[in-house]
């Protein structure tokens, strides 16, 4: 294995945003337009993780596995129409789970963030 990479690591929580091992990419906490409307809220984390992404030549397309965090699981059909538009028919596998995030913003801040494993060719 060639050596692991480390992206955008946060010294003061103690970890780091994307780490690249082998064939494998790592990304946490992808989020994106805090505080707006869910829909938002939900293309900012792909955008945050698209972005991400981009830094090592990669697209969506990569991504094979994502698990999502919601506050409001009555949200997921709003996620999944947005992930059908941004993924288009190259979904990848999926966990959701609802939780209250400890946030600035409280219940009307961060409503998703979005964990993924993409696949360096």
């Amino acid at each position: 294995m060639s050596e692991i990479k480390r992206y955008n690591i946060n010294q003061d929580c103690a970890w780091s945003e994307m780490v690249e091992a082998g064939d494998f990419v790592f990304l946490n906490f992808c989020v994106g337009n805090v505080g707006q409307l869910f829909e938002a809220q939900v293309n900012g984390a792909i955008d945050d993780m698209e972005n991400r992404l981009k830094q090592i030549d990669l697209t969506l397309d990569a991504v094979v596995k994502i698990d999502v965090l919601l506050r409001d699981a009555w949200n997921i059909p709003i996620m999944e129409e947005v992930f059908k538009q941004r993924f288009n028919g190259k979904y990848p596998a999926r966990k959701t789970i609802q939780t209250d995030f400890a946030h600035i913003g409280g219940p009307d801040g961060l409503h998703i963030q979005i964990d993924a494993i993409a696949y360096k060719k």
